[in-house]
């Protein structure tokens, strides 16, 4: 499976925004999602194998970070596709705040 087929799934793009700045065990992953613990560990598998994600043990956890040297050209991509992201939330939560104030 190619880079890019790995990153078209939703959920694999949602778990490596979680971890792109921050390292979150798998738990909190799940915990984060709307799927099952199982779900996420099979997305974190095929994100482990193409080396789309660092892994680190502490005792029985696994702690996972994005690895972005490893996704190289495409790291721009997605970092504006969430900045786009961010860019509409903040508009949503300007206008909702913007309409519920009198003028």
């Amino acid at each position: 499976m190619d880079l890019l087929q790995i990153i078209a799934e939703p959920r694999r793009r949602q778990i490596l925004a979680m971890v792109w700045d921050s390292e979150l065990a798998a738990g909190e992953i799940a915990a984060r999602s709307d799927v099952t613990f199982g779900a996420v560990s099979q997305h974190l598998a095929v994100l482990r194998e193409a080396r789309l994600v660092a892994v680190r043990k502490e005792g029985n956890r696994r702690y996972y970070r994005a690895d972005k040297e490893q996704l190289g050209a495409l790291r721009p991509v997605l970092e504006e596709m969430w900045a786009s992201t961010i860019d509409r939330l903040a508009e949503t939560i300007e206008a909702d705040l913007t309409a519920g104030t009198p003028e």
